[in-house]
């Protein structure tokens, strides 16, 4: 500004600048979601499985759920492989891109990550993580426990960089989302048979939400006010459970969803109980599982030509390092609902993040 008093501008092409910067403005604001007058979101901080992990498994040499290696990222920036679990951005990178903080967003243990980045949030997300401690040990992915680790980390160099006050405003007004769910009932309940002995599903749910209870009760602890917890999906009616326990058919593998339909109803009840018992705490329950069943039965509806395979390879089984450069992908991912047998392509997150945050911001302010 005092460059432009000491040296003052010709009228034309102040005119063109200001232009060019409502352009600029008006692009970047285009498909927004709008947040309501005198209402702040400085950052977002994620945590949960492979559904938003940006790449903090890439250096876990203990574990198979990774994907730092093609034909993943095949249609991000570039073309490259971050350690998305997908064809492209996912719900992490979308949100923040949709409350318009920033194009994506970085694992935190990416080893390029910037201190600026910190201001604006990260992403502590683990493929293989689940509210089980026993389902991230099998995966050898980090625990809930592990991100929570990572997060006062976050706060202390936040606080370094930022001072206390601030923290604790990005704290406090930045939106929190946890994603976690699907691999405790998939994996570590009917695939590895790990916890039928000791639980049937209602207790096993009841084990899961508890542990959902106490990790967002260390969040609220920490400072988080505004939390965001996305219900489990239709994990039945994803490729690799429908060829393993759909029949010659494939058809959705109904106690998987039965599973998730009491877990869900569950942990509602507990956000709600939470709300009332925490003070200032806007815990919301954001349902995914009915907008994604109905994309994923309806498919022809919403533009898609495949509904129960994947791109990659044969799409029925393929996901992580079964999904690698030898295995062939389609054509045109946009006519799949899924990317490999387990997760959804960046299309399908596209139509599910707008309107989950359009349907549920309110409940955070």
């Amino acid at each position: 500004m005092d460059s432009l008093m000491a040296s003052p501008l010709p009228l034309g092409i102040l005119v063109l600048r200001c232009f060019m910067l409502l352009l600029m403005v008006s692009c970047k604001a285009k498909g927004l979601v709008e947040l309501p007058p005198n209402v702040t979101v400085p950052a977002v901080l994620v945590f949960g499985d492979s559904i938003m992990d940006t790449g903090n498994n890439n250096n876990n040499m203990q574990t198979l759920a990774k994907c730092n290696f093609p034909p993943y990222g095949r249609d991000f920036e570039g073309g490259i492989p971050t350690g998305r679990f997908g064809n492209g951005k996912v719900p992490s990178d979308l949100v923040a891109e949709e409350l318009g903080i920033k194009e994506l967003l970085p694992a935190y243990l990416d080893p390029n990550l910037q201190p600026s980045d910190l201001v604006t949030g990260v992403c502590f997300a683990s493929g293989g993580s689940g509210y089980d401690p026993l389902t991230s040990k099998l995966a050898s992915a980090i625990s809930l426990t592990g991100q929570i680790d990572m997060f006062k980390e976050y706060i202390r160099k936040l606080k370094g960089l930022v001072g206390e006050d601030k923290t604790n405003f990005i704290l406090a007004n930045g939106i929190v989302l946890v994603v976690e769910g699907s691999n405790d009932i998939s994996n570590t309940y009917f695939l590895s048979h790990a916890r039928e002995v000791e639980y049937d599903i209602p207790a096993y749910t009841d084990l899961m939400v508890k542990s959902a209870s106490n990790f967002l009760k260390e969040i609220y602890q920490l400072g988080g006010r505004r939390i965001g917890v996305f219900s489990a999906p239709p994990i039945g009616c994803v490729p690799f459970q429908r060829t393993l326990v759909g029949g010659i058919v494939r058809k959705c593998a109904e106690k998987y969803n039965d599973a998730a339909k009491l877990f869900n109803s569950k942990l509602a009840k507990e956000l709600a109980s939470l709300n009332r018992n925490l003070p200032n705490a806007r815990m919301v329950y954001l349902d995914v599982y009915n907008p994604l069943l109905d994309i994923i039965v309806h498919y022809q509806n919403y533009g898609f030509k495949v509904g129960d395979r994947g791109c990659c390879g044969t799409g029925k089984i393929e996901a992580a390092v079964l999904c690698n450069p030898l295995h062939p992908t389609c054509p045109d991912v946009g006519d799949y609902v899924f990317w490999d047998s387990f997760h959804p392509s960046e299309n399908v997150y596209r139509r599910l993040v707008a309107p989950i945050l359009r349907k549920y911001l309110s409940q955070f302010i």
